[in-house]
């Protein structure tokens, strides 16, 4: 079969699965601490042993795949709410959360239930990988936090916000939250928030709820981040250039189709009317 028909097949795979990322930015352009993502693209050869191909064959084989996502860590702009448990970030710095370990529903026994959110990367003890708990833990910018019913600070999922000793608790009464993110009640320290930042590079994956994950050991103490009382940060997904890279990539991605149509238009021909006369 020609290659250009596999090139064509492998593109239009790429467009759609960059359509897919393109399009989610723009349904989450309103949503708080939204980081954009972005594609990259990889080089696939159709050969199991491309050194034995001649290079004409090598280059006519080579096809490009969607590689992989990229978290655009730009900051947002932030917008001022007024509200107590209304957190930003200023700087590369994230807020640690526990996903689905916390943010407890309480049953009738008097006990506690854990939360539903459970993140996609979590993976179960005994199997070798980290604990229940290490492999639930997430980064956020969403600072919109809550205080629940057992005076846990969570997010608006319901999951645990993390500080330097575990899940912050915080009793009634005026909350003031210094830049450092040291947190005091009516005067009295609750805590202190854990942010945390990444090297240039790191690979975050997107979680859902604004949630990211992170390679295990690659978050370090945020130094150079500043929490911000009364704050949210909003998404840093520039509407306008991800409409037009939507518009591109939807016009590849029918040029493709259309290459695609041809070709097969041609294999029919070749099969009706070349391959009987052989």
């Amino acid at each position: 079969m020609d290659s250009g028909y596999y090139a064509a097949c492998a593109g239009l795979r790429a467009r759609s699965q960059a359509l897919e990322m393109m399009s989610n930015n723009l349904a989450n352009a309103q949503t708080t601490g939204y980081r954009a993502g972005s594609t990259t693209f990889q080089s696939l050869l159709a050969a199991r042993t491309p050194d034995s191909l001649p290079a004409l064959n090598r280059a006519v084989n080579d096809f490009g795949v969607l590689g992989n996502s990229v978290v655009d860590l730009a900051p947002g702009s932030l917008e001022h709410t007024g509200g107590q448990l209304d957190l930003a970030l200023e700087g590369q710095g994230f807020f640690v959360i526990q996903a689905g370990a916390t943010g407890t529903v309480a049953a009738g026994s008097g006990g506690s239930k854990q939360g539903k959110f459970q993140p996609a990367g979590a993976r179960p003890v005994g199997d070798g990988q980290p604990s229940a708990e290490e492999a639930a833990v997430l980064y956020t910018r969403n600072g919109g936090f809550r205080v629940s019913a057992q005076g846990q600070l969570v997010t608006a999922e319901g999951s645990a916000v993390l500080g330097d000793q575990g899940p912050l608790r915080l009793p009634s009464g005026d909350v003031v939250v210094a830049t450092d993110g040291t947190v005091s009640v009516n005067g009295f320290n609750a805590g202190k928030l854990r942010v945390v930042e990444f090297a240039s590079g790191t690979a975050l994956k997107a979680e859902g709820h604004s949630y990211y994950s992170a390679p295990r050991g690659s978050a370090v103490a945020g130094k150079a981040s500043a929490v911000r009382q009364g704050l949210l940060e909003n998404s840093n997904v520039n509407t306008v250039t991800a409409a037009v890279d939507l518009i591109a990539i939807q016009r590849e991605a029918e040029m493709l189709q259309r290459a695609l149509s041809i070709f097969n238009t041609e294999f029919q021909r070749i099969a009706a009317q070349d391959l009987p006369r052989v």
